[in-house]
């Protein structure tokens, strides 16, 4: 068993498992890290079981043009907070005793839709949280910064560097972030295979 205490964050890093937007990880040992710009990431934890997660979430909700709900856009807060807390639950973790830290939701591009959605997530987090009763015990959300995000669930330690943002990293990462939510509205080609 490894005793987190002892390691530096730089250590801890290099044993996690990456999460992309639109992605979530629960587990009892190995940590998780994420990248954030204007997505949110929460961490949920059960520090009696020593379980928890992680999640990441570029906007509160997704819609489809016609108003629709697209149940399948894993980019969504409002799916990637009960997939979460549904994993956490599966492997011991009680509700009663989950705490919660959450990051991100800076504006890492200029102009006011960009600062909007950032402050959007934050929001969401935060509400969803309240009313599911889930205590906020930490968070550092907004501001002109993306983040680096290590938890460890075993633990519910979390560290939040905040990195400045260049023209150059605020275009890649608003272009990745982009891609992705434009790859999650495609609709998937016709396949000529059968289900039995």
């Amino acid at each position: 068993m490894i005793d987190w205490n002892k390691l530096k964050p730089q250590e801890i890093e290099r044993m996690s498992q990456g999460i992309a937007p639109g992605e979530w990880a629960v587990d009892m040992q190995r940590p998780i890290s994420t990248l954030l710009g204007s997505c949110v990431a929460v961490c949920l934890y059960d520090p009696a079981v020593g379980v928890g997660g992680m999640n990441h979430f570029m906007l509160p909700n997704m819609r489809r043009r016609d108003g629709s709900v697209d149940v399948d856009t894993l980019l969504s807060g409002d799916y990637a907070m009960e997939v979460l807390l549904n994993g956490i639950l599966k492997r011991g973790g009680a509700r009663h005793r989950l705490q919660a830290k959450a990051f991100g939701g800076g504006t890492i591009i200029s102009g006011i839709a960009a600062s909007a959605i950032g402050a959007r997530n934050a929001d969401f987090a935060r509400e969803w949280l309240e009313r599911e009763g889930i205590e906020l015990v930490a968070s550092d959300f907004l501001g002109a910064w993306s983040r680096k995000l290590l938890f460890v669930p075993a633990t519910g330690d979390a560290w939040c560097r905040r990195m400045s943002t260049t023209m150059a990293s605020a275009r890649e990462a608003a272009q990745a972030e982009l891609a992705y939510a434009e790859s999650l509205q495609r609709r998937p080609p016709r396949t000529s295979v059968e289900l039995f």
